[in-house]
């Protein structure tokens, strides 16, 4: 099943999210959806928050990205309850976007390499370290936990220039072309 998208602007995604057991309610249904919703969003990752539910559940499918990135070919995972642990001092920036914050991409600097520690959709537990496009793809991701969105990364000029943008967004203004869930005014 498709499920909206929260944008930007909705309380959820300011919420930490907590830890889930393995007798969350139809976990696997939930997962399945999760990728549905992904798929037909056209992205790569997708939290829980983003979805509406303040939980630590996070998706991501890099196998769109295998015609460029062969290693990435039928890349799909979950992980629960995932923590960032650790992160190096080596940094670069890379151009992000997000399906709650539709229609902005900017440059953010993340850590390149990052140590985590998570569960897998069978309860097993991870600590690993992880470096590349996937850290930084997880470091988003994981900001959804702790109720960050890209944009709270960005130089306060930045974030000056995208203004009206993200007032638009808090208007319940946004053009996409999936299910989404808009703050009301």
């Amino acid at each position: 099943m498709i499920l909206p998208i929260y944008l930007y602007g909705q309380s959820v995604l300011r919420k930490v999210a907590e830890d889930i057991t393995p007798d969350y309610p139809e976990l696997e249904k939930l997962v399945a959806d999760m990728f549905d919703t992904l798929a037909q969003a056209e992205g790569i990752g997708l939290a829980a928050p983003q979805i509406g539910l303040p939980i630590r559940l996070v998706i991501v499918d890099l196998d769109p990205l295998a015609e460029d990135f062969p290693e990435f070919k039928d890349f799909k995972k979950v992980y629960i309850n995932a923590h960032i642990i650790e992160t190096s001092e080596d940094a670069d920036s890379m151009e992000e976007g997000c399906l709650s914050v539709p229609g902005i991409h900017e440059k953010v600097t993340r850590p390149t390499r990052i140590r985590v520690q998570y569960m897998d959709e069978n309860f097993k537990e991870y600590d690993e370290w992880v470096d590349g496009y996937l850290a930084r793809v997880m470091q988003h991701e994981f900001d959804h936990l702790e109720g960050k969105v890209f944009v709270d990364r960005l130089s306060p000029l930045r974030r000056q220039m995208n203004k009206n943008r993200l007032m638009n967004l808090l208007k319940g203004k946004a053009h996409c072309t999936y299910k989404t869930k808009r703050v009301l005014k």
